[in-house]
C-alpha cells in the first residue's frame, strides 16, 4: 500500500497511516451513541453509570487495539480470543445496562470481518449475530432492537470480509506487477548481453588474430602488417557501428513509458495531470512511436520547467487526415504559457525530429496557457507512395 494510506487488515507503519486509521475507524464509533445516551439519560444510579463508562471504554479500547494490530502474521488464536474478549464485554452489558448496549455486537461482527480471514469470518459472524439474537430475547424490550441491528451486523460483517480480501489482492497484484517489471529488465539486461556477446565476439576475435599476424609479419613485412592493420580499423569500425545500432535500440523511448514517467514527473511538480488510457499502437510504425514519446518527454519537461502551470491535460487520438491516418498528441497546460524564450533548441530538436518521421509539430500559446501538438503517421507509408509513382 501507498505511505499515506492502510488498509483494513493491515497495520500502520508509521504516523501518518495511524492517524489515517484512526480517523477512518473513529468515524464508525458514532454508533455508540445508543449506550451514552443510555448512560447519561437512562435513570441509572451513579456507581452503575461510573461502571457503564469503565466498560463502554474498556470495549472501545480493545475494539480499537484489536483492528489496529492485525496484520502482521498475528496468530488466528490471539484474534480469536480478542473477540472473545469484546463478545463477553458485549453480553455482560447487555444483560446488565439494557437493550441499548445490542449494537456493541455489531461491533463484534465488524470485527470479525476486519481481522479473520474469510474461512473463519463466516463462522464467527454468524455466531456473533446468534449471540446477539439469544441476549435479546433475554433482555427487556431487546426483541424490538434486533430487527434493526441483526441485518447490519450480518451485512457489515460480511461487507468488511469483502473490502479486506479486494485490497489484500490489489496488493498482491502491485507486488506480482512490480515482480513481472522486475524480471523484465532482467530479460533486457540478459537479453542486450547476449546481443552484445554475438556482436563483438567475432569482431574481437578476428582483430586478435590479425594483430597477432601483424605483429609477426611487421619486422620483415611491414607493407603485409599495414594490410592487417587496415583490416584491423575496418573491423573495429563495423563493430562500433553495430554496438551503436544496439545500443540505440534499447535507448528508444517507448510511448506507454513515457506516459507513466509524465505521470511521475507532473505530480512530483504539484501538476495535476490528466492523462489518457494506453494508447492502441496496432500498426503504428515505430519510428512514429518513438517520436511521439520523445514529444511527450520535451512537453512535459517543458511544463514542469517552465509554465507554472496548475494542471496538464494529455491526450493521444488517432486522427484521419487528407494524408492517411495520424496518430495525434495534444499536451496543453494552464500555465504562463512561458516555454522559454523562443522555440528553443528542445522544440527546434523535436520538430527536426517528427519531420524525420513523417510528422508535424504546432506548438503556441492559447487564453489558457500552453499547447503542443505532434502528429506522426500512424501507419507505415508504402513504397509507392513515397516514390511518388
Amino acid at each position: 500500500m501507498s505511505g499515506t494510506g492502510v488498509g483494513i487488515g493491515q497495520r500502520p507503519e508509521n504516523r501518518r497511516q495511524r492517524f489515517v486509521k484512526l480517523l477512518w475507524t473513529g468515524i464508525w464509533l458514532v454508533y455508540l451513541s445508543a449506550p451514552a445516551n443510555d448512560l447519561l439519560h437512562g435513570g441509572h444510579s451513579t456507581g452503575v453509570r461510573i461502571l457503564g463508562w469503565l466498560g463502554l471504554a474498556a470495549f472501545v479500547t480493545w475494539y480499537m487495539l484489536l483492528l489496529f494490530r492485525t496484520g502482521r502474521g498475528e496468530r488466528n488464536g490471539v484474534v480469536l480470543a480478542s473477540l472473545g474478549v469484546l463478545a463477553a464485554q458485549s453480553t455482560l452489558l447487555a444483560l446488565t445496562l439494557g437493550r441499548e448496549w445490542l449494537v456493541l455486537f455489531v461491533y463484534v461482527s465488524i470485527a470479525s470481518g476486519a481481522a479473520l480471514p474469510l474461512r473463519m469470518a463466516r463462522w464467527t459472524i454468524p455466531a456473533a449475530s446468534a449471540l446477539m439474537t439469544v441476549i435479546a430475547f433475554a433482555t427487556p424490550g431487546g426483541k424490538a432492537f434486533l430487527a434493526g441491528l441483526l441485518i447490519p451486523a450480518l451485512l457489515g460483517g460480511f461487507a468488511m470480509t469483502g473490502v479486506r480480501e479486494l485490497i489484500r489482492t490489489t496488493v498482491a497484484l502491485r507486488e506480482a506487477r512490480a515482480t513481472v517489471a522486475q524480471l523484465a529488465a532482467n530479460e533486457e539486461r540478459l537479453r542486450l548481453a547476449r546481443d552484445l556477446h554475438d556482436l563483438l565476439g567475432h569482431s574481437l576475435s578476428l582483430i586478435t588474430i590479425k594483430s597477432e599476424l601483424a605483429g609477426r609479419m611487421l619486422p620483415d613485412h611491414p607493407d603485409k602488417a599495414a594490410r592487417q592493420v587496415a583490416d584491423i580499423e575496418q573491423v573495429s569500425r563495423q563493430a562500433l557501428v553495430d554496438v551503436r545500432e544496439a545500443v540505440s535500440g534499447y535507448r528508444r523511448p517507448r510511448l506507454a513509458a513515457e506516459l507513466a514517467g509524465a505521470r511521475v514527473a507532473l505530480t512530483a511538480a504539484g501538476v495535476t495531470a490528466g492523462l489518457p488510457a494506453e494508447p492502441d499502437l496496432t500498426g503504428v510504425p515505430e519510428d512514429s512511436e518513438t517520436a511521439l514519446a520523445w514529444a511527450l518527454r520535451e512537453a512535459v519537461t517543458n511544463v514542469v520547467r517552465h509554465s507554472g502551470a496548475r494542471r496538464c491535460t494529455i491526450e493521444v487520438l488517432p486522427r484521419q487526415t487528407l494524408d492517411g491516418p495520424v496518430l495525434e498528441l495534444s499536451v496543453e497546460d494552464d500555465g504562463s504559457g512561458d516555454q522559454g524564450n523562443g522555440p528553443g533548441h528542445g522544440l527546434t530538436g523535436l520538430t527536426e525530429r517528427l519531420e524525420k518521421a513523417g510528422g508535424t509539430l504546432e506548438a503556441g500559446g492559447t487564453r489558457q496557457g500552453f499547447r503542443l501538438i505532434a502528429r506522426v503517421p500512424a501507419a507505415a507509408i508504402s513504397a509507392d507512395v513515397g516514390s511518388g509513382s
